[in-house]
């Protein structure tokens, strides 16, 4: 059944050449090719304020520049997020990007007195999955390093949120990928976006 999926490019560098964009683009295609509702988000193009108080957090408004980005959030029933690790975890453009649109009011709500939890999300009924890549053997950042960036990520955010389940795909040694590595990776992008995964 046809799904309304999001893409959201984290990269912080807008350069077309980024394989995270290839990526992105891969997925896409495939979704669309078995009738997804597809959209695209890519940060690096956005212009909104970071964050600076908790004041800012819980009552001010989403930024202008941001309104757009938060409908398809609110909208969406699937939402890759695609972008590199940066000293373990997303890069912080993509880091006040969710401050911004994960917000009170916009990804969940404060529980009132009494009712047991102290946050309701707002976006339950969704899944999402990471595409992560990074210098790093993947191997080893899961393992060795305890797969923290992307494991905080899921857990302090998306499932905060109500996002789940959230999948990943970690792709290491970005730098050091052949061609036909890199082909294969698209390919695998293509086939999960045709799976909805």
């Amino acid at each position: 059944m046809p799904r309304r999926v999001l893409i959201i490019v984290g990269h912080p560098d807008p350069s077309p050449s980024r394989f995270g964009r290839a990526l992105a683009a891969a997925y896409a295609e495939g979704a669309e090719e078995q009738g997804h509702q597809v959209s695209l988000i890519d940060i690096a193009t956005l212009d909104f304020p970071w964050l600076r108080s908790e004041k800012d957090f819980q009552h001010a408004a989403v930024p202008a520049g941001l309104a757009d980005a938060v409908r398809a959030i609110a909208d969406a029933e699937h939402i890759v997020f695609v972008f590199p690790l940066w000293l373990g975890s997303m890069p912080a453009l993509l880091k006040a990007f969710l401050e911004q649109a994960m917000r009170p009011g916009t990804a969940f709500v404060y529980a009132a007195q009494g009712e047991g939890l102290l946050v309701k999300p707002l976006l339950n009924g969704r899944s999402a999955r990471m595409v992560v890549t990074m210098n790093t053997p993947s191997l080893v950042y899961r393992f060795w390093f305890g797969n923290h960036g992307v494991a905080g990520m899921r857990r302090n955010i998306l499932n905060f949120v109500g996002l789940r389940p959230v999948r990943e795909t970690l792709i290491g040694s970005i730098g050091a990928l052949s061609e036909a590595k890199r082909k294969a990776w698209l390919e695998r992008m293509r086939q999960l976006g045709s799976e909805d995964r």
